[in-house]
């Protein structure tokens, strides 16, 4: 449950067995950790275990986790009837070279609920996912090219990064490309083949459309992007999107890894979006790696072998394992238009919550996001965008004050992301998550003398 004597006190969490371990691993692992996205200031928190809607860490710290594996864990932890299911598979085995019966059952629920999936492959991860539906969009298309929302995050193709890392420094000048390269020594020729658009920019949207149109294969789009802001998108932005797309014969995908989350149906059917192709994963993994792509039948022609040799062709030693497809089944069988509805009605108390208290303090945050998701922005004004969504320096510091803040008061909230709300949260965590907020906005209100009182220095 939630800690309010640690709201009161601030006095923080114990760190000590994590600390120990953060030293064996820093032996073993590169900063001692194996994923770029763990935070490790001081420390990384290692956890022990996962009871529901919360983590307990190796020092005993019995968290409410907002992150649930990156929004995964549409459940929460230890979810009885997935780990029940998953239990008796393991003891019949957990792969296998031939197809089994379970990646029928999973697919056939996956197409009966999302629109625009009418066949679907299954891979192993979200990156599997979007990487694999650009390519069907090349092998169908025969183009090249994709375009892609600045700033927003795609897994970890070339492609799909480039333009990921914009910052304010090229944003001005008109001889830098906002297709800025993900990491050092990426091949300059990606690039070249990446056009990036902002998002809710109609006119920037067919300006560089058209200007790169003969060479692209598909528009990549998420249709609430994260890392980009969890920005809701404008109803005139994807019917440009659809029109811009119609006209040129590009494809359009919907990188929906994050937000199939946001109904039964998934998001690109919450914001009237029509795409060529869906790529999907964590929750339907039901908290094991998955990922799937999903579009019209006869552009998922391409990984057809009928024939012969596909047009596109895709393995994967563990894609489509039997673990993964009955813990999915399993775990999306749960989320019911119910299960959602009643999920979006916390997310929507919780939102409403937060903006009460900023609105109560005269506070320079922001809330955006939807359904079970939401973020806190250090800026009065809503960002649009994910230029006006970006932080500066000492906005970044402040977001990692909050963190630290929740992180005292019993809280996981993920820093720069998106927070994630799962079924085995109650009304009481999210009222509590509201008044660790309310309680943030109080020591900002106070002088530095005060707030170094409260933190016992």
């Amino acid at each position: 449950m939630f800690h309010p004597d640690l709201l009161r006190s601030g006095r923080g969490i114990s760190r000590s067995r994590s600390e120990h371990f953060f030293i064996k691993g820093r032996r073993v692992f590169p900063t001692g950790i194996t994923r770029v996205t763990v935070d490790h200031e001081p420390s990384p928190l290692y956890i022990s275990r996962g009871e529901g809607a919360y983590v307990i860490d190796v020092d005993g710290n019995r968290l409410l986790d907002l992150n649930n594996n990156f929004t995964t864990l549409i459940h929460g932890h230890g979810f009885l009837p997935v780990a029940d299911a998953v239990a008796d598979l393991l003891h019949r085995g957990t792969c296998f070279s031939n197809p089994t019966e379970h990646e029928i059952t999973l697919a056939e629920l996956l197409i009966e609920r999302i629109p625009a999936i009418e066949h679907i492959r299954f891979v192993n991860s979200g990156t599997e996912a979007v990487m694999f539906a650009i390519k069907a969009a090349r092998a169908f298309t025969c183009r090249p090219g994709i375009a892609r929302i600045e700033g927003a995050y795609h897994g970890a193709y070339d492609w799909a990064e480039t333009g990921q890392a914009v910052s304010p420094a090229i944003w001005n000048d008109p001889l830098r490309s906002p297709a800025v390269p993900a990491y050092r020594g990426m091949p300059p020729s990606v690039r070249d083949e990446v056009t990036v658009i902002r998002f809710n920019d109609i006119a920037d949207l067919e300006r560089r459309i058209a200007a790169a149109a003969p060479s692209l294969a598909c528009i990549l789009i998420d249709p609430m992007p994260s890392r980009a802001g969890l920005i809701a998108p404008e109803p005139s932005f994807f019917a440009a999107v659809e029109a811009i797309a119609k006209k040129y014969g590009i494809l359009i995908v919907a990188d929906e890894v994050l937000n199939l989350r946001q109904s039964h149906a998934g998001a690109s059917a919450r914001y009237g979006l029509h795409p060529d192709l869906v790529a999907a994963g964590k929750i339907i993994g039901g908290g094991f790696p998955v990922g799937a792509i999903g579009g019209r039948k006869d552009v998922m022609r391409v990984f057809a072998s009928d024939s012969g040799k596909p047009l596109l062709p895709q393995g994967g030693t563990f894609s489509a394992n039997p673990v993964s497809m009955v813990a999915g089944r399993v775990a999306m069988e749960a989320m019911t238009e119910a299960a959602f509805g009643s999920l979006e009605s916390l997310g929507d108390r919780i939102r409403a919550g937060l903006r009460n208290e900023i609105e109560r303090h005269g506070a320079a945050f922001s809330v955006t996001g939807a359904a079970s998701l939401f973020r806190i922005h250090p800026k009065g004004k809503q960002p649009g965008d994910f230029r006006e969504a970006y932080l500066a320096p000492e906005e970044a510091e402040l977001m990692g004050r909050l963190s630290r803040h929740f992180l005292n008061c019993g809280i996981l909230l993920p820093s720069g992301a998106a927070a994630c709300l799962s079924t085995a949260m109650t009304t009481a965590d999210g009222d509590a998550i509201t008044s660790t907020f309310a309680d943030f906005l109080s020591t900002l209100e106070k002088s530095p003398t005060e707030q170094a009182f409260d933190h016992g220095n």
